[in-house]
């Protein structure tokens, strides 16, 4: 079962069926009224091996390659957290093995530590007002219990980006709807790893025994429809679509109906990938957003931003545009075993107050997971 979603579903009676298709789509296109397109065409984001140039046959063998590895082959808790703790090397080269190289032989805590101290998060991106921020706190701590040994410092470091991620954890559980489908509307830029986290969450959910339907309302552009169909065959789960180009709300209130009407668990819907900075785009993830919520009270109850860890501070801006269009519940931050700036992890729960439920560190399934503050913590700082 997921961590972050520790409910149990029970089965509900099926609800009444829909009135007639005229009233239907009437009430969908009350609220997808078609955008006026942006003056300036959007400018294609870099190619991105999960976004961009895939054939659909290239897709099915990378997330065949993907999947491949989820037979079902026992794997201890400590060989999983040896994996974590690998896949964190670039960060801790930049963070961890660099405190450790500053504070080795150091006999004393001083004024030119602590400056050497401060770029080094910096320059592991933890932003500079967390940076300022738990120097700050060192700096007390070290005043008022008189501390002396440069190595006390790490332990002070970690506790205090610790307290950030559990200020702003959030247990999913909270928002879980009474009755119907837990909704999962998924946002991020292109290039993130949008789909593919997708269609790993699903194996999740799938794995703890939950049906899923997958809705696929990026319908810009025909690869993301294909890929997520890709994922939904693998996955053995239905995927709900409409032709390229139709209306992404119209096609969320089709979908909305069936998971409704066939009582699915679960149901996880794909948004176009966009810039963050486009006005007119971004509106029409609110459409999206009230079109889940009239079909379904309360829905969307999970809004899953994906961000790319490589983008470092980047994410945070993109993440605070995303949050003033449509309130962001939950992060997945992918990407982390190829960056050097996983301090961005310190740096969003501080500066957004929003949980972090998925890390990526890998290409494989299992490479999605779950976010465990504790677990990530003592993967990074190299503790038991």
């Amino acid at each position: 079962m997921l961590g972050w979603f520790k409910k149990k579903f029970s089965k509900q009676d099926d609800p009444s069926p829909v009135t007639a298709e005229e009233e239907r789509h009437e009430s969908a296109l009350e609220e997808t009224e078609p955008i006026a397109e942006p003056a300036v065409k959007e400018s294609p984001s870099p190619p991105a091996i999960e976004e961009q140039g895939q054939t659909e046959e290239t897709s099915k063998e990378r997330i065949a390659e993907e999947l491949e590895p989820t037979a079902e082959v026992p794997v201890s808790e400590n060989s999983m957290f040896q994996r974590l703790s690998k896949r964190l090397n670039k960060t801790k080269e930049s963070l961890v093995y660099r405190m450790d190289s500053l504070f080795l032989g150091k006999k004393e805590i001083d004024a030119e530590l602590f400056d050497e101290l401060e770029e080094i998060l910096i320059t592991a991106d933890l932003g500079i007002g967390t940076t300022m921020d738990i120097m700050e706190d060192a700096r007390r701590q070290v005043k008022r219990k008189g501390l002396s040994d440069p190595q006390l410092l790490k332990g002070i470091l970690k506790e205090k980006i610790r307290s950030y991620i559990m200020e702003s954890d959030k247990p999913a559980e909270l928002v879980m709807p009474e009755k119907g489908p837990f909704v999962i509307m998924v946002i991020g830029v292109n290039g993130v790893g949008k789909t593919t986290t997708i269609g790993k969450i699903t194996h999740k959910f799938k794995k703890s025994g939950q049906s899923v339907l997958l809705i696929a309302a990026d319908t810009f552009r025909a690869a993301a429809v294909a890929q997520l169909k890709i994922w939904g065959e693998r996955n053995e789960v239905e995927v709900v679509s409409q032709h390229e180009g139709a209306d992404p709300s119209s096609v969320v209130f089709d979908g909305m109906d069936k998971a409704i009407a066939d009582d699915y668990d679960v149901v996880i819907v794909d948004t176009a990938g966009r810039l963050h900075t486009q006005v007119n785009l971004m509106e029409e993830l609110k459409k999206i957003n009230r079109v889940m919520g009239k079909r379904l009270d309360t829905a969307p109850h999970e809004v899953l931003l994906v961000l790319d860890a490589t983008t470092g501070q980047n994410g945070v801006s993109q993440a605070k545009l995303f949050n003033e269009t449509v309130p962001v519940t939950g992060l997945a931050l992918t990407k982390l075993d190829g960056t050097a700036k996983g301090g961005i992890i310190a740096n969003v729960c501080r500066e957004l107050s929003i949980p972090i439920r998925f890390i990526g560190i890998g290409e494989q399934i299992e490479d999605l997971r779950d976010f465990d503050p504790d677990e990530f913590l003592n993967a990074l700082f190299d503790d038991k």
